[in-house]
């Protein structure tokens, strides 16, 4: 993976139906992606109380 790219692939599971969480390196907010066949799509990850998941940003 290059430096530069934004987003970072934290989890991963399934083949054909994948459920992947991405981190946004700039911001920290969580996303997850869903996947099956030739459809997939992308959405903030939301804790229990509504709120964006965001991860701690490392410094470069």
């Amino acid at each position: 993976m290059a430096k530069d790219e934004r987003f970072e692939n934290i989890y991963s599971q399934g083949v054909v139906n994948t459920m992947e969480i991405w981190v946004d390196k700039e911001t920290g907010v969580n996303y997850v992606f869903h996947a099956s066949g030739h459809a997939g799509g992308m959405t903030p990850l939301l804790d229990r109380d509504g709120k964006l998941v965001i991860s701690p940003i490392v410094n470069r």
